[in-house]
């Protein structure tokens, strides 16, 4: 099997002309299939590929297969098996992509081995690991390696090598696995590569790192993926790929108007070519409004993001959450940790919102149980951002338990990780939780400065709904009049200002029932029966 053929362009450009693929559809589109040969119906399909026309370009790599196959040309019709193969993967049509990759096995048996092969293992390798069977996809890579070495191909030993990497942190051996994607980031960023395994390499590293969380390396593989997208014809698929992992950087250091523009874009520029694409983009999108405040945007997006077939959460959970529907939350996240993830930080994004939701709904089992199960994730994987994930669960629930001290101990450290892992949303939110725990064991001076510091940052990051929830817990404000806590107190202001249970629910970030149980206290306190009687204390004692 000859793989440059099988994959990608190889020598299709040089630094003194464009990539040629619009003359190339150009020059076989409007010709008669049946007049085009098994190669040059390869070369239409790989302009269509370039220039973002999915549907012809698998329709004329599957004439190309048909036509290799009446030509007994066992080569040809492995490499465009395999790539039909890759093609049905990408767009969520599994079963079509095993049919294909069972093909390119049968016509490869046919042939004396080659690049091709190796780029086969590559494949089945993918598959394994999507399946869970890492050590299977282990072993495949290292064959593929192998090939890599013989043939003295860099497209596949880039492709063998960062496999080898993103395997490896799913095992747990993250520190390895990272120096593995830097190597072949190298050969990447040396111009060693063809256009068409560039950007495959460059988007599974950007989003390995993502995976991980480590920020710090993802901006800088992003911005070099930037200069390499902004290169091609702006038809391309792989700006648009590349713009979800851009937008997800950017939401993760804090600039969220980046994020929200990038994410837009993308899913625009996806939804004919890579529709679960487009679908990762929307929810990055409804993830950012929904921090900001804009829940009804944010629901467009879950919603949208759903239609294509991607599950939104936990952000559409922790949404209905906001809304004050804390029951159909807590069952929608526990529905979803309980199908099993690939991604350990996706499970432990699942879980860190059930034990924030639970832990508001005073479920203490639910919590312990979820606070465990990241704990174990944790100890697994090796990487930093579910250590600390770990670590600010467990504060969490500490501090529900009533157990400060050993609570501020762990939020303390939790706060550092979250700063060194340059998190700032995360960080805050830890700083907030912090401060409540240095509150319960009686140091109000600290637990004011953190609770501040949470507030600023949740200011200038735009999470309007979190800034309010940390100010109104700031020790020393007023509404300690009538005896009422720091939160009785915010709901006093929130219905002076004529808002509903419900509007205060979404405004706090907790549920209609809570708002209700704080009615009830703030009542009881105040010697009133009723909301206007609330509301005219509220103005009596500067309250509102």
């Amino acid at each position: 099997m000859e793989g440059n053929r099988a994959y990608g362009d190889r020598d299709t450009r040089d630094a003194s002309r464009p990539y040629p693929w619009a003359e190339t559809y150009a020059e076989f589109h409007d010709r008669d299939p049946s007049a085009l040969t098994p190669y040059e119906l390869e070369a239409l399909a790989e302009a269509a590929w370039w220039l973002s026309k999915m549907d012809e370009s698998i329709a004329a790599r599957q004439r190309a297969y048909v036509g290799s196959v009446a030509a007994d040309d066992a080569e040809h019709a492995a490499t465009m098996a395999a790539r039909l193969s890759i093609e049905h993967f990408v767009r969520g049509d599994p079963a079509v992509g095993a049919g294909w990759l069972m093909k390119a096995r049968r016509h490869a048996e046919e042939v004396p081995e080659g690049v091709g092969h190796g780029f086969l293992l590559i494949v089945e390798a993918t598959v394994a690991r999507f399946s869970g069977d890492l050590p299977g996809a282990q072993e495949l890579v290292g064959r593929a390696a192998e090939f890599a070495r013989r043939f003295r191909d860099p497209d596949l030993m880039a492709m063998a090598i960062h496999t080898q990497g993103i395997v490896l942190i799913l095992l747990g051996e993250t520190d390895r696995g990272v120096a593995l994607l830097d190597e072949a980031m190298a050969s990447v960023v040396s111009g060693q590569l063809t256009p068409y395994f560039t950007g495959i390499v460059y988007c599974n590293v950007i989003g390995t790192c993502l995976e991980i969380a480590d920020v710090r390396r993802a901006d800088q593989w992003s911005e070099a993926a930037r200069a390499w997208c902004e290169s091609l014809p702006p038809e391309s698929p792989f700006p648009g790929m590349c713009r979800v992992n851009r937008a997800e950087v950017a939401r993760l250091r804090g600039a969220w108007s980046e994020a929200e523009a990038e994410a837009t874009r993308a899913s625009e520029e996806l939804m004919s070519f890579d529709p679960m694409g487009a679908a990762q983009a929307f929810y990055e999108t409804g993830e950012i409004r929904r921090r900001i405040g804009n829940l009804v945007g944010a629901e467009e997006c879950f919603a949208r993001a759903r239609e294509i077939g991607f599950d939104p959460q936990p952000g559409l959970a922790l949404l209905r959450f906001s809304q004050g529907k804390a029951t159909a939350a807590l069952s929608a996240l526990k529905l979803a940790v309980s199908t099993p993830r690939e991604s350990r930080l996706q499970q432990a994004r699942l879980l860190t919102a059930l034990v924030d939701v639970a832990l508001a709904a005073s479920d203490l089992e639910t919590a312990s149980q979820a606070v465990d199960d990241i704990a174990v994730l944790a100890r697994r994987s090796g990487a930093p951002i579910l250590d600390v994930t770990a670590a600010t669960a467990t504060g969490a629930l500490l501090l529900a338990r009533g157990e400060a001290p050993a609570a501020v101990e762990r939020l303390r450290s939790a706060c550092a990780m979250w700063r060194d892992l340059r998190l700032p949303y995360e960080a805050a939110r830890a700083r907030m939780l912090f401060g409540l725990a240095l509150r319960a064991t009686g140091d109000e001076d600290d637990a004011r400065l953190e609770l501040r510091a949470a507030v600023s940052a949740f200011e200038r990051l735009g999470a309007t709904p979190d800034a309010h929830v940390a100010a109104a817990l700031m020790p020393g404000t007023a509404g300690r009049a009538g005896g009422l806590t720091s939160r009785e107190a915010q709901v006093l202001r929130l219905v002076a200002a004529g808002k509903s249970n419900r509007e205060i629910a979404a405004e706090l970030v907790i549920s209609e029932h809570t708002v209700a149980r704080h009615l009830q206290n703030m009542f009881a306190k105040l010697g009133v029966s009723s909301r206007s009687g609330a509301t005219a204390f509220a103005f009596e004692h500067d309250l509102a």
